[in-house]
């Protein structure tokens, strides 16, 4: 299993970049589903929480809903122009919301741990003379 450290910003392009990979492999293979969109953003959040670098924990939960916005682009329904296509993006959040609020606190919880587990290494380091 690959361990990589990513900065938050590099946390935000790896969520961003895969989630609009995912919507567009979503609409090729399944004409668009916002269920299986819904579905492949969960790991994606995971992974990210996992991957960014122990001083940028705090960025990943605020990336990934981004990138799940980001990923909407090519699985929202809208017709041609500029506004059909926002209004198409703007309708997927609001029903989707379900599917943003899991991954945003799965990546949360993560980063809890995360920093719990490091606040405790930390004390226990600092109690050792």
């Amino acid at each position: 299993m690959p361990n990589p450290r990513l900065t938050g910003l590099g946390g935000g392009l790896f969520s961003g970049v895969l989630m609009l990979a995912l919507g567009g492999l979503d609409l090729l293979l399944f004409g668009g589903s916002l269920t299986v969109y819904g579905v492949l953003f969960l790991p994606v959040c995971l992974l990210t929480a996992l991957w960014v670098r122990a001083s940028d924990l705090l960025s990943a939960p605020v990336v990934v809903p981004i990138a799940f916005a980001v990923g909407l682009l090519p699985v929202a329904d809208g017709g041609h122009g500029f506004g059909a296509r926002m209004m198409g993006l703007v309708t997927a959040l609001a029903t989707q919301v379900g599917w943003l609020y899991a991954g945003t606190l799965t990546a949360g919880v993560v980063v809890l741990g995360r920093g719990v587990r490091r606040a405790v290494a930390r004390r226990r380091a600092a109690s050792r003379p």
